[in-house]
């Protein structure tokens, strides 16, 4: 017998809110350097690309949601923690505690302006 396929292929994005629309824009496009391929035109929204993930940003309010910070982290992939978080110090970004060396990977928390909780993240072991 054949597995059919997955109902599921993939994530299309995850959403993030925010209070201050352009601040949360600033913080994502120019702080973190992520492209910008979509502003949700007189709405207060915008998507960032990862790479592989769409961050969607919106003024929560706006839309008529309640703004809830998000409480767990969404890893970012670097290619260097301690060098990304260099740079994101160096543009006043403040990290909750000191890298985490996890035995596979290095992990970094901080939060975006709204509190929304992020992590640099580099799995540097081979996985199984």
């Amino acid at each position: 017998m054949t597995n059919p396929a997955p109902l599921v292929s993939g994530v299309d994005f995850v959403h993030l809110g925010t209070k201050d629309f352009e601040a949360a824009v600033q913080f994502y496009g120019t702080v973190l350097g992520l492209p910008c391929t979509s502003r949700y035109g007189e709405h207060p929204g915008a998507e960032f690309e990862t790479g592989n993930l769409t961050l969607q940003v919106m003024e929560s309010e706006a839309f008529g949601l309640e703004f809830h910070q998000a409480p767990n982290p969404i890893a970012l992939h670097v290619d260097d923690v301690e060098a990304a978080r260099a740079e994101l110090e160096s543009q006043g970004v403040a990290f909750r505690a000191d890298t985490i060396d996890s035995g596979v990977c290095h992990m970094a928390f901080f939060e975006d302006p709204d509190g929304n909780a992020l992590m640099l993240h580099h799995r540097y072991a081979p996985r199984p």
